[in-house]
């Protein structure tokens, strides 16, 4: 291949990209033009909430414990160099309401949830029950995407205020009950240093923001998948690589934004 053929196949695959972004663009701005049913009938945002997040909780809860029993053990080895094992309280909170937290619900969200979204709104378009929605008059955006869309941004925050919550416990049962790190300096320090706003918030508004981009990214791979087994599957597969890519990305800008100061 010569250097005329590899500039063509880049900007072959540029445009593939960019025609791509417009697309995503595009149908971001179509869900939120039709979220009115969300308003009139707000049992369907219900319904994908329960369905997004109690099945989800189990493997967040575990997966914040088993993070809380990590952060107190590395944490209480490193502050112990330098004396300051009573911060390790400190240490488990803000890295769950900072990072850790929304991150790691993010990731476990776009491979539990994400992929469930996917697979479903794939599975649909396969058996030609979107086509038969549109005979029928019911657009299938409105009906099928907005509510799952609402339903995963709504989710996500909760879901990661579970996992930060459980990761603290799973700190102070390591720190506490297991090593001996005094309880009311534990409780003390972490209660003194977490700022609600720049810190809590701040974490928050991070899962919010991962909750649309996972959500949108699993409905816009569904919705575009191609009707065959192995089009879902590998639409499946496309919805945890591009999720998880743009969690981390997003991640390192919203953290450069928040606290930079």
């Amino acid at each position: 291949m010569n250097l005329s053929d590899k500039i063509t196949v880049l900007g072959r695959k540029t445009n593939i990209c960019l025609v791509t972004l417009g697309l995503f663009a595009q149908f971001f701005l179509t869900i939120i033009r039709r979220s009115s049913i969300v308003f009139k009938r707000p049992r369907l945002v219900v319904q994908q909430i329960h369905f997004i997040g109690n099945y989800s909780l189990i493997i967040i809860a575990v997966s914040g414990l088993f993070v809380g029993f990590v952060l107190g053990l590395q944490g209480y080895y490193t502050l112990n160099r330098y004396g300051s094992e009573d911060a390790l309280g400190l240490l488990v909170a803000l890295s769950l309401t900072r990072e850790l937290g929304p991150v790691i619900t993010a990731l476990l969200f776009a491979g539990r949830a994400g992929t469930s979204l996917t697979a479903e709104i794939g599975l649909m378009k396969a058996g030609d029950q979107l086509t038969a929605m549109e005979v029928m008059a019911v657009d299938p955006i409105q009906r099928v995407l907005a509510p799952r869309f609402w339903g995963g941004v709504i989710a996500m925050p909760l879901l990661a205020a579970i996992f930060s919550m459980v990761g603290i416990i799973g700190g102070w049962i390591v720190g506490v009950a297991l090593i001996g790190i005094d309880t009311g300096v534990f409780w003390s320090q972490m209660q003194s240093g977490v700022d609600v706003w720049k810190d809590v918030v701040n974490g928050v508004i991070k899962s919010f923001i991962f909750g649309i981009t996972v959500s949108l990214i699993a409905l816009f791979t569904g919705w575009r998948a191609k009707p065959t087994p192995e089009g879902v599957a590998r639409a499946t597969t496309l919805t945890v690589v591009a999720a998880s890519l743009a969690v981390l990305g997003l991640d390192f800008l919203l953290t450069a934004l928040m606290f930079s100061n």
